[in-house]
C-alpha cells in the first residue's frame, strides 16, 4: 500500500497519469494479506484497476476495509485521486502531495533532534551513569538526559556527553570520558565496529564525512539542543493508536534523531496537531515505517493545511488542548505508550481528545466529518488551494465550481 502513501504515491502516480494516460478505473483500499507459506508474511496491501484514460469507465468501484482483516465496504464514484478516496474535492484528480524542504502553511518549521554519530560511544545506559558519577561526582553536569521514541514514549532512560559548552580542564581530568571520546574518533575514522552502523551510512548530508567530523569527538553529527521547552514528536508511533502522542519537554533534556521537535510551540498549535485532523493527514500523506505512522517532516507537517481560526476560536482550541494535558497529568505513573494503547486509554483523556478533535473539526468547516478519510479528503483540497490556486479557483469539476479553501499556518503567535 506504499504506492500510495508518501513518496512512493508522489512519484509513481504523475508517471502513470501523465505519461502513460492511465486512469484508476477500481480500486481496494488498504487490507491485510498473508501468504500461505512457511514463515509468512501479514502485509498490508491495496489493489488498484487501471484502465486507459479513452476506456476508463464512468463509475469507478471503490472497496474500504473499515476492518482491515474484514470485508470490504462499497462505494462508486466519477474519480478517484492517487491515495485512493473520492477526488470531488479537488480541481485536479491527478494531483499528488510532494515532499516540501519548508513550511507551505505559514507554520513554524520542524527539525529533526541531535544525531550524534557516535557508535553510541557518547550514550550513557542508567546503570553505566551511575558507575562513572559514583566515582566522578563532576561528570554530572557532562550528561544530559537523551530523549528519542523509546524514552518519551516507554518512560526508559539514556543520558549522553553533552560537552559543546563543557570546560576543557574538567573533560581532562575525567579519564572515563577522555576514553569514550577516543573511541568516537576512532569509530567515526573507522577503526573500530559501532554499536549499530558504519558512520558514513548514518551521514548523508553533501559534503560531510566521517573523518571529518572525527577531528572533534565531542561534536553532533546533527546538533539540536534546545534552550527552552519544546514540542516533541517521535519520528514513528504504531497504527494501533488514535493519536500520535506528542508533548513539551524541557532542557536539560536533549532529544535524539529519533523525534522531531517544535520550538516556541504554543498550546494552540499543540491542540491542532494533536487532533483527529491532523492525523488524518499525517496517516495518508506521512507514509509509513512497516504500518506504523511516520511523522515525515516534508510530507506530514511542511504540507499539511493549517484552519482560519478567530482569537475566540484559538482560545477554545487552547482551552480543550489544556484539557488534554491535564487529563494525561491525572495519570503520572503511567506513559504515554500506557495513555495512548486503545486498550488502557483512560476514559477521562479520551474525553478530552473528542472535545478537542470536534472543536479542530469546526474549524475547517461547520458540518461535521464522517470519518478520517472524510477529513482527508477535504483537508485534500485545501491542500490544492496552497499549492496551485489558480487552478483550483478557475476550473469546474464534477458540475461544480471549486471554492477557495484557504490553509492558514498558526501566523498570528508572538513567536512568528
Amino acid at each position: 500500500n506504499s504506492i500510495c502513501q508518501g513518496e512512493q504515491g508522489a512519484q509513481l502516480w504523475p508517471i502513470l497519469f501523465d505519461r502513460f494516460g492511465l486512469e484508476i478505473a477500481f480500486a481496494h483500499r488498504t487490507f491485510g494479506w498473508g501468504s500461505e507459506a512457511r514463515g509468512k508474511a501479514n502485509v498490508h496491501v491495496v489493489i488498484v484497476g487501471l484502465a486507459h484514460r479513452e476506456n476508463e469507465p464512468a463509475e469507478k468501484r471503490l472497496f474500504s476495509y473499515p476492518d482491515i482483516k474484514g470485508d470490504p465496504v462499497e462505494s462508486q464514484h466519477s474519480a478517484l485521486t492517487a491515495y485512493l478516496f473520492d477526488a470531488r474535492s479537488v480541481a485536479n484528480r491527478h494531483l499528488v502531495v510532494k515532499e516540501e524542504s519548508r513550511p507551505i502553511n505559514g507554520a513554524r518549521p520542524l527539525t529533526i533532534g541531535s544525531k550524534p554519530v557516535d557508535g553510541g560511544y557518547l550514550i550513557f545506559t542508567p546503570s553505566e551513569r551511575a558507575d562513572l558519577l559514583n566515582t566522578f561526582p563532576a561528570a554530572a553536569e557532562l550528561l544530559r538526559p537523551f530523549i528519542g521514541a523509546e524514552e518519551y514514549l516507554h518512560g526508559a532512560e539514556r543520558w549522553i556527553l553533552s560537552l559543546q559548552e563543557a570546560d576543557p580542564a574538567l573533560v581532562r581530568s575525567i579519564p572515563p570520558v577522555l576514553e569514550r571520546l577516543r573511541k568516537v574518533r576512532a569509530f567515526r575514522k573507522g577503526e573500530i565496529n559501532s554499536k549499530r552502523s558504519a558512520p558514513d551510512k548514518e551521514i548523508k548530508e553533501k559534503g560531510i564525512t566521517a573523518t571529518a567530523l572525527a577531528e572533534n569527538p565531542s561534536a553532533f553529527h546533527v546538533t539540536r539542543i534546545p534552550k527552552n521547552s519544546f514540542l516533541l514528536f517521535p519520528r514513528h508511533t504504531s497504527e494501533r493508536r488514535n493519536y500520535a502522542p506528542i508533548g513539551w519537554l524541557i532542557p536539560p533534556a536533549i532529544p535524539s534523531d529519533a523525534t522531531v521537535l517544535l520550538d516556541v510551540a504554543t498550546v494552540y498549535q499543540f491542540g491542532v496537531l494533536t487532533s483527529r485532523m491532523h492525523m488524518a493527514w499525517l496517516a495518508h500523506m506521512g507514509g509509513r515505517l512497516k504500518s506504523d505512522y511516520r511523522n515525515s517532516i516534508g510530507l506530514g507537517y511542511n504540507t499539511f493545511p493549517w484552519p482560519d481560526a478567530s482569537p475566540a476560536q484559538r482560545a477554545k482550541i487552547e482551552k480543550l488542548a489544556q484539557a488534554v494535558l491535564d487529563a494525561r497529568a491525572a495519570h503520572p505513573t503511567s506513559s504515554l505508550a500506557d495513555l495512548y494503547d486503545p486498550d488502557t486509554m483512560p476514559a477521562n483523556l479520551r474525553k478530552a481528545h473528542a472535545a478537542l478533535d470536534a472543536a479542530v473539526d469546526r474549524l475547517y468547516r461547520p458540518a461535521p466529518f464522517k470519518s478520517d478519510r472524510d477529513r482527508v479528503e477535504h483537508l485534500f483540497g485545501r491542500y490544492e488551494a496552497l499549492v496551485n490556486p489558480l487552478e483550483r479557483l478557475g476550473t469546474k469539476k464534477n458540475g461544480r465550481v471549486a471554492k477557495k479553501a484557504a490553509g492558514e499556518g498558526p501566523a498570528e503567535d508572538a513567536s512568528h
